[in-house]
């Protein structure tokens, strides 16, 4: 991975190298106001010599590959590639597969709560497993699912953003407009192809409805809330399920002593949330790939022992049998046997982190063949032993191997757990930049990965939740019932958003995509109605989870939108910036001043306030507009967007910082240093711009650009004050009584509970100056 992050750097630093040189002749479009931007000769050529510098750069490196043999090179080339694949995927082991590789400590409980089953019955409930498995975690997500990711980022906010890249249908605040000008290549789609009658009759249907844009981002918020109360329950079941292996050696331990140990390993787990995910997930990797040999080996063993009649189970013939000798209680138990995939959605969600060639070596390669095993040993050893099956997991274990089982079982727990928990703080930090959950505290733990993040707030309300959970239900049955709802539910997001990208992006043939429907769409509603029976006991636990956090989320969402477009509504006119005059009417003190802003376009409303209530303002004022866009990562290079606004001797700039989801935002002494930098490049290429191509030719040194940068050094110096504005939102006058408590109550209380802008954005209080301004929406 390290590898690859530098010669991409080298190719980076290659191009800045030859267009340094070649400078002269080649425009920096970016720095063309976007409204008035035309393409022109000069464009394409510029665009032409990129592309072949890249040619030029890649067929150097081929070349040198070639010499010292082209067949020998390609094998150590393609060695290489699997060597690297082989150690992401031992690496995903211990980050990805932990929830999964759990189920088996309580899949058969679940599956038969109030019954000891037949012989037929197990045979059955195995036959659905193997073949629940091999429908979604592998044929799903490993053979079709993972192919839908979002430049190497996988999770519903990837398939979201890839959505709408393709469709302009994004509802995210701020993002509706302008992504197309600010021109990244993450949103370059490659070569345009030409779209099929149907798949722009759905784009057009798409883009003209604000319904659609509602709908679409209401489902990604939803299998957003699902996914974090995975997060919460996960560690509750798996922790309980492995402790609860202590009682085989003692019987006479209660539930409340297995509940009291529960409790405390959950707190220590989230009480060292603080150090870091990423070395704990590499770190125990050895440790679930033991679990793993473990439990296959073990099953393995029971098969032989016990029953190895149980292989019939791969005939699915059994699970028609099944249905037809009592179909009510089959349907039922689907509540249960839907946990043995549980943690599937991680092999997606997690995939920033890896890619998709690894993800698939570890599922097929280990984790399926071993899960299988392990299960078919479980069913060997219970079609003997029936009276077992709530405890069939360390029933069926051999006594001589208990107690290195019982100790990999409560450490694969922990990590199924952190893997969980890990996810969860990713996948509200990208709401959070995508203004879709109040501000709360980013720490990044991890230098080399971006995704890596720990949020203090939301630890400890998770921490909170899995205490509460564990102590009021003791049992894993009530758990598991709440669990199967949100598993399932995440299931059915993803296959919702995977048909809209099959029938947009990559235009799959639509027998393809009926026979999709029906075969993972149908199970997966058969399998959502027999948890959603389960409601009473213990079901409504992830809909409440799901339900509270989808309100925050809309509610902030709804805000945060309606805030823009009063911003968007209010936005001074440049008419009214002229008439001020270079001086803006007011004295113009030394200093640099930043001024945070929303808006892309046009003047925000309180640089007027600021106007108004101050008698002067800083020689040099850049206009910045932080944003957060739908893609997980932009490039160092395309970070800043920048454009002059007024004439040149009212010495203010428009400065765009564009990043990525998953990506962290600089410090300020580190923003103010990049900053700068590009601001001296823009105002260089803007006055070489404006020479003559003889003055161009013959190298005129561009004084008036010089000038200028000089007093925007000096203007540094004298100090950099960031001004923002203190906002009160409120509704309007003429709004209904729930929008009145939706924002006057509930957004307010968020609002002043939560963190305050200027401490998100990193600014020292010495350096702040606010503003206060109220919105009506």
């Amino acid at each position: 991975m390290e590898k690859e992050v530098c010669n991409d750097d080298a190719v980076i630093n290659v191009v800045e190298m030859v267009e340094r040189e070649e400078e002269k002749e080649i425009k920096n479009i970016v720095l063309v106001d976007y409204k008035e931007e035309k393409v022109d000769v000069e464009t394409t050529q510029n665009q032409s010599k990129r592309q072949k510098l890249f040619q030029r750069f890649d067929s150097l490196d081929q070349e040198a590959s070639k010499v010292s043999g082209m067949s020998t090179t390609t094998k150590l080339t393609k060695a290489a590639s699997m060597a690297a694949a082989m150690k992401l995927a031992f690496q995903s082991i211990g980050v990805v597969f932990g929830d999964i590789g759990t189920s088996p400590l309580y899949v058969f409980a679940s599956t038969f709560t109030d019954q000891t089953p037949t012989h037929n019955h197990i045979i059955g409930a195995l036959s659905l497993i193997i073949y629940s498995l091999t429908l979604f975690p592998l044929i799903k997500y490993v053979l079709i699912v993972l192919q839908a990711n979002d430049n190497g980022d996988g999770g519903t906010f990837a398939m979201y953003s890839l959505i709408c890249r393709h469709v302009k249908v994004s509802a995210i605040p701020s993002s509706q407009q302008g992504e197309e000008e600010m021109k990244l290549s993450a949103y370059k789609l490659g070569a345009a192809n030409k779209l099929s009658k149907r798949a722009e009759k759905i784009k057009e249907i798409m883009e003209g409805s604000s319904f659609v844009k509602t709908a679409l981002l209401t489902v990604a918020l939803l299998g957003t809330c699902m996914v974090i109360g995975d997060g919460i329950l996960t560690p509750c079941i798996s922790v309980l399920s492995a402790v609860d292996g202590v009682r085989k050696v003692n019987e006479s331990i209660s539930t409340d002593i297995v509940v009291m140990i529960s409790v405390a390993i959950l707190v220590i787990l989230f009480s060292i949330q603080r150090f870091g995910t990423d070395k704990v997930g590499y770190t125990f990797a050895p440790a679930i790939l033991i679990w793993y040999l473990f439990i296959g080996i073990v099953g393995i063993f029971n098969l032989i022992r016990h029953d190895s009649s149980v292989l019939k189970a791969f005939n699915p013939v059994y699970i028609y049998q099944y249905f037809n000798g009592d179909p009510k209680r089959a349907w039922v138990s689907l509540g249960g046997v839907v946990l043995c995939m549980t943690g599937t959605e991680a092999m997606f969600a997690d995939l920033g982190h890896f890619s998709v060639r690894s993800i698939q070596i570890a599922f097929t390669g280990l984790v399926y063949p071993c899960l299988v095993c392990a299960y078919v040993g479980q069913a060997a050893y219970l079609s003997k032993f029936p009276q077992d099956v709530q405890d069939a997991f360390y029933k069926s274990t051999p006594d001589s191997v208990y107690w290195p089982m019982f100790v990999t079982a409560v450490t694969a727990s922990i990590i199924a757990s952190q893997a969980m928990i890990s996810a969860t703080f990713s996948i509200v930090k990208q709401s959070v930049a995508l203004g879709c959950f109040p501000r709360v505290r980013v720490v990044h733990t991890s230098h080399k990965h971006e995704g890596q993040v720990y949020i203090p707030e939301i630890n400890f309300l998770l921490m909170f939740a899995c205490v509460m959970v564990t102590a009021s239900f003791k049992d894993t049955t009530k758990i598991g019932n709440a669990y199967g709802i949100a598993v399932v539910a995440v299931m059915l997001v993803t296959t919702s958003l995977l048909i809209l990208i099959m029938l947009i992006i990559w235009q799959t043939s639509l027998h393809f995509i009926t026979l999709f429907v029906l075969v993972f769409g149908s199970f997966e509603l058969l399998y959502f109605s027999s948890v959603l029976y389960k409601f009473d006991k213990g079901g409504y636990l992830p809909l409440s989870f799901a339900g509270g956090l989808f309100f925050v989320m809309y509610v902030w969402h709804y805000v945060q939108s309606k805030r823009y477009a009063f911003e968007v509504e209010k936005k001074v006119s440049t008419q009214y910036l002229n008439n001020l005059g270079s001086d803006l009417g007011i004295v113009r003190v030394p200093g640099v001043g930043l001024l945070y802003t929303e808006l892309t376009h046009g003047i925000p409303a309180i640089f007027s306030h600021f106007l108004t209530n101050l008698p002067a303002i800083h020689s040099v004022l850049v206009f910045v507009s932080v944003k957060y866009l739908a893609v997980n990562k932009v490039p160092a290079a395309e970070r800043f967007s920048l454009r002059r606004v007024g004439p040149k001797d009212y010495k203010m700039y428009r400065c765009i910082a564009r990043y990525g989801y998953r990506e962290r935002r600089v410090g300020n002494e580190e923003f103010e240093n990049l900053l700068m930098e590009h601001l001296k490049s823009f105002i260089r290429m803007e006055y070489l711009e404006g020479l003559d191509q003889d003055d161009k030719i013959a190298a005129v040194p561009d004084r008036g650009g010089e000038e200028e940068i000089q007093f925007l050094e000096k203007s540094r110096s004298s100090g950099v004050v960031y001004l923002l504005g203190h906002s009160e939102v409120r509704a309007s006058k003429d709004s209904c009584m729930l929008k009145r408590v939706v924002v006057d109550y509930v957004y307010d209380f968020l609002r002043r509970n939560f963190r305050q802008g200027f401490v998100d954005l990193q600014i020292p209080n010495k350096n702040l100056l606010q503003v206060g301004m109220n919105y009506h929406v």
